[in-house]
């Protein structure tokens, strides 16, 4: 819904002063992205009904644009919109709602959108193990340079085989890889719970030939400790790493994974998920996910197919 075009000069002035508000208080660059995205199909679809302008916005319009949503189909992968995405429009809309009273000193509308109960196993997207797989193979054609290869392999291994979020791997240390305990210690968890994180041999040595033989390469004049860097010499943040994970997605040539709208939770639910499949005691997936409790985990008991094949999880 990027392409989307608005005709309302109003409306494409409000989304520009929008987006500046968000990038002045600070909000991270993903954010700063996506939220003014979702508002713009917000104004589309005022525009679609004869609406030009904000002060035309009632509650009732928020409520019937939420109905909308609720029934519009997901345009890359198909079925409906998941919980999360429905959430992030209501996210922009709250925040355009601070926005507008901040501006104008009065709020036209209220929003209160009603949450919708959603089935997890049809709206979260997993991958197969084989997938993963090629993933990882991906990483050799993804870019040409070996050391954004070696860089794309270790973000894979911190999404997926550390199942970490995004913010934890944007905020891991050369210092948080404990090569000699096998561990990896993740400071910047939800909630600002530390834990550390088991990563077995085969995924230590892919972190080790990039710390050791390739990081060293994105290093420029700026000295940071950062694990991930960027092509500037600075740490990478959550939007690059989405951008080098669409490049190994396409580099697949997988039609299956690339239609799937992979994203970097996505790599979280799969490990989670192939860890359920493969019998892992509860409790030790949602230490290992960094849950604040065992019902947040509960969720990939309907996602692992119990008759799946017990594969062993990528090593």
């Amino acid at each position: 819904m990027k392409k989307l075009i608005l005709q309302s000069e109003h409306f494409n002035a409000i989304l520009e002063s929008y987006k500046d508000w968000l990038k002045i208080l600070g909000y991270a660059p993903s954010t700063v992205y996506n939220l003014p995205h979702h508002l713009k199909e917000f104004f589309h679809y005022l525009e679609q009904r004869g609406h030009n302008n904000v002060s035309s916005i009632t509650t009732h319009i928020i409520k019937s644009y939420y109905t909308h949503l609720s029934q519009r189909k997901n345009q890359r992968r198909g079925g409906s919109l998941s919980k999360a995405f429905l959430n992030k429009h209501q996210q922009a809309l709250k925040k355009f709602q601070t926005y507008i009273k901040e501006h104008d000193g009065k709020v036209l509308f209220g929003v209160h959108l009603k949450q919708e109960k959603i089935n997890y196993q049809d709206n979260k997207v997993i991958l197969t193990q084989a997938e993963i797989k090629d993933l990882f193979n991906a990483c050799q054609y993804a870019h040409m340079a070996p050391y954004f290869q070696a860089r794309d392999r270790a973000i894979l291994v911190l999404l997926y085989s550390c199942g970490l979020r995004r913010n934890e791997a944007v905020h891991i240390d050369t210092e948080d890889i404990l090569f000699q305990k096998s561990r990896i210690y993740v400071r910047k968890g939800k909630n600002y719970k530390e834990r550390f994180v088991p990563i077995n041999k085969h995924n230590l040595e892919i972190l080790e030939e990039y710390v050791f033989e390739y990081r060293s390469e994105f290093i420029t004049n700026y000295q940071t400790d950062a694990l991930l860097l960027s092509s500037h010499g600075k740490r990478m943040n959550d939007l690059t790493i989405a951008h080098r994970l669409k490049a190994i997605v396409e580099a697949t040539l997988n039609e299956t994974i690339i239609e799937k709208g992979i994203t970097m939770h996505t790599l979280r639910h799969s490990i989670a998920t192939h860890l359920m499949q493969n019998n892992v005691p509860l409790q030790m997936i949602s230490s290992f996910l960094g849950h604040a409790s065992l019902e947040s985990t509960q969720i990939y008991t309907h996602l692992a197919d119990p008759h799946a094949h017990k594969q062993q999880v990528h090593d």
